[in-house]
């Protein structure tokens, strides 16, 4: 039985369906990106992120792409998570970690009525919010197709179900721990409520 999930949402640019590493993408849909091959579909929920690969031809892809890759300083981490805290009010989510890094949110949260896709997409979608209302969107400036901001989030995201004591712990210090290995402090967010397992 699902007990929790360890949801993985990226910055735009960050990390592509065609990575050499891998992805969880079935498909390329931007022709700037598919001249540097198809898309790389992995199913592990284990991190690829230090698996060897060429690192020119990523930089290569990520030139290619319509607008700059994104990267949250730290005042737009601060928007992002008050964006969070409201899309966490308005669902009644339980989060019991949450790490927001420049290029990539980790979080746990408890199993809910709604399905993580659709909580994940909830996030996303209060955070682009709290960024415009802040005046901190990273890709203001720019428009999409549609004559929009494009949105600061890859399309995707990546899940994990927790179905065990184990699994919930070991996700809650991965991301605990997350900025910590990145050089940066633990951080600690008002919405982040302890584990009640």
């Amino acid at each position: 039985m699902i007990l929790a999930y360890h949801g993985i949402i990226t910055t735009y640019g960050f990390w592509l369906p065609n990575d050499p590493r891998g992805s969880w993408s079935d498909f390329v849909w931007s022709w700037e990106l598919s001249r540097f091959g198809p898309a790389t579909k992995v199913e592990t929920c284990r991190s690829v992120a230090a698996a060897p690969h060429n690192r020119a031809i990523r930089r290569a892809a990520k030139e290619a792409l319509l607008y700059p890759e994104v990267h949250f300083d730290g005042h737009q981490a601060l928007s992002v998570a008050a964006g969070f805290a409201t899309a966490i009010e308005e669902g009644g989510y339980r989060v019991y970690a949450c790490s927001i890094l420049p290029e990539h949110v980790h979080l746990v949260i408890g199993r809910h009525e709604r399905t993580i896709e659709r909580i994940l997409a909830h996030m996303k979608a209060k955070a682009s919010s709290r960024l415009n209302a802040d005046g901190r969107h990273p890709l203001a400036g720019y428009v999409d197709r549609y004559g929009r901001t494009p949105s600061p989030w890859a399309a995707k995201r990546w899940k994990c179900y927790l179905d065990s004591v184990a699994d919930i712990v070991r996700a809650i210090r991965y991301v605990e721990q997350n900025p910590i290995k990145e050089g940066k402090r633990a951080q600690r967010w008002p919405f982040v409520v302890p584990w009640d397992g």
